[in-house]
């Protein structure tokens, strides 16, 4: 029975980035790891894929024949994969046999919010017996904006019901996130979506989204109200948030490790950690990418001076 992820969400994710870190993690600690493209628009790739959509299909070809513009002809061209589901079963029989297989999806969002064919993609692939989890990507520069938050927890709700698998969702680039401005609380209170009526009263602060209160209000209450949207943390550069990835994920699937696996697992996490890992806590994702304002402020009040 052959395991995997099935790798969704919005365009600029790092969903690409994602599966190509993937696999060179994955293969590091023993598993045999294919990538499969179904983004038909995807022609520049950072993997070498053991089976490509397009061989099948492809986005431009769409566009030009049938006078489509980018998001119908992508609907199209998973509306005809989904039509086509013998071409990927003898495709993934060929070139995936007795491995663990990252699907790379294309990022439209309607796809994982209204459109059917993805959802029908992955039961079909679920009738081949393969065990997969959602791994649903999230840009994190949009924490920095508590509006466009809202927008992605709604995103990331409707993509969990949408496509009714084993669902994780995965804040990506948090490397970068300081890039874009600070932000109003600790990470953690953006990946554990804690409570959001705090969000509301920030919103409140901005004139234009003061006047939607009553709205961002009830959307707030209709996301805590399911309670099952939260976020891992991650940077494809980062071996500790790489494997509480991949941990989450296999615990979502099933996967159940082999003692090779398992051993490589420990010798990562020891390398990574240091010789007394067992002793040491490694740092959060919040100390490592966020900047300490306080730090900052006791380093300019006792400023180090050289001895």
């Amino acid at each position: 029975m052959p395991f995997g992820q099935f790798v969704i969400g919005p365009p600029g994710a790092g969903k690409t980035t994602y599966c190509a870190a993937m696999k060179q993690f994955l293969e590091g600690i023993g598993r045999n790891v294919a990538i499969v493209n179904l983004d038909p628009a995807n022609d520049v790739l950072p993997y070498e894929p053991a089976v490509n959509l397009s061989t099948l299909i492809t986005l431009n070809d769409v566009m030009d024949n049938l006078k489509l513009g980018p998001n119908g002809g992508l609907i199209y061209c998973m509306e005809y994969l989904e039509k086509n589901s013998d071409w990927l079963q003898k495709q993934l029989a060929i070139h995936t046999k007795d491995q663990y297989v990252l699907f790379d999806c294309p990022g439209q969002v309607e796809l994982y919010t209204h459109n059917a064919a993805m959802r029908n993609i992955s039961s079909m692939l679920e009738k081949f017996n393969y065990r997969l989890t959602a791994v649903h990507l999230v840009d994190s520069h949009y924490c920095s904006d508590p509006s466009k938050f809202i927008s992605v927890l709604l995103t990331s709700l409707s993509a969990m019901l949408q496509m009714a698998m084993p669902h994780v969702n995965v804040l990506s680039k948090v490397d970068l996130l300081e890039q874009f401005g600070k932000l109003a609380f600790n990470l953690d209170y953006y990946s554990e979506v804690l409570d959001l009526s705090y969000l509301v009263d920030y919103l409140d602060k901005d004139p234009f989204t003061r006047k939607f209160h009553k709205l961002n209000k009830t959307i707030v209450d209709v996301i805590q109200d399911y309670s099952l949207v939260s976020f891992i943390s991650l940077s494809v550069q980062d071996k500790d948030t790489m494997l509480q990835v991949l941990k989450t994920v296999d615990k979502a699937n099933g996967y159940v490790f082999g003692d090779l696996e398992e051993r490589n697992l420990q010798s990562l996490m020891s390398t990574a950690l240091g010789a007394d890992f067992q002793y040491f806590q490694a740092p959060s994702v919040q100390e490592k990418y966020m900047k300490d304002e306080k730090k900052d402020d006791d380093l300019l009040d006792n400023p180090i001076t050289e001895w």
